[in-house]
């Protein structure tokens, strides 16, 4: 789970999406040996979340670079890179490069994990979908476990593999170094997560009916 691919919701707010309707009629559900119901997408969610849970930060090719040009931008690594140096995570040394136009200097501000930083550098599932998942290390600070499923939404325009979206509340376990109010600045997108944590907002998580069950779709929803 990429954070920049994280869609949050306010329990005040209902879900978008074409076509989406309530649960199942109750006709249907007795026709139905699995129906979309919270209780029995319970399973799939945790499953998909013990899989997919982690929050990372496509920081997937170490060492990273950065020209001056870059570090002066307000680019995010450049904004980032120097808080996660101050806690320990990586480290920083100038290499000479050959010069170009994108780099008339002909030097970079190269970094690299320190064995604090690689603790947090884990195997993650890319965004391909099927055949095509591939495991690739990424950067991962934080991970998340369902707290209670909340609504459950249906669409059922393709009778034979419906649609559903959950929006439930989570517990999230975060590095140890988040709590730092730089690390926070800097990553304000978990921070946002983490505080949200125990019922204060929801995710969502979308599922389709596939022959063996409920299956958790990677992409938004």
């Amino acid at each position: 789970m990429n954070f920049r691919s994280i869609r949050l919701s306010h329990p005040a707010k209902t879900l978008a999406g074409i076509a989406l309707v309530s649960a199942l009629a109750a006709c249907s559900t007795s026709h139905d040996a699995n129906p979309p119901t919270a209780e029995n997408l319970a399973a799939p969610l945790d499953d998909y979340l013990a899989q997919r849970g982690d929050i990372c930060l496509a920081m997937v090719d170490w060492p990273i670079d950065l020209t001056e040009a870059e570090a002066g931008s307000g680019a995010r690594h450049a904004i980032q890179f120097p808080v996660m140096e101050q806690l320990g995570l990586v480290h920083s040394t100038i290499v000479a490069v050959p010069k170009s136009i994108e780099n008339p200097d002909g030097a970079v501000k190269r970094f690299e994990l320190t064995d604090a930083g690689r603790k947090f550098y884990k195997p993650h599932a890319s965004a391909a979908k099927g055949a095509e998942q591939q495991q690739a290390n990424d950067f991962c600070v934080a991970h998340l476990k369902r707290e209670q499923i909340v609504d459950v939404k249906v669409d059922t325009s393709n009778a034979q593999h419906p649609m559903a979206v959950v929006s439930y509340t989570y517990q999230i376990d975060t590095a140890p170094w988040m709590q730092d109010a730089d690390a926070q600045r800097v990553f304000p997108m978990i921070a946002r997560i983490a505080s949200g944590a125990g019922g204060k907002l929801q995710l969502r998580q979308g599922f389709t009916r596939g022959d063996k069950g409920w299956v958790a779709q990677t992409g938004p929803v």
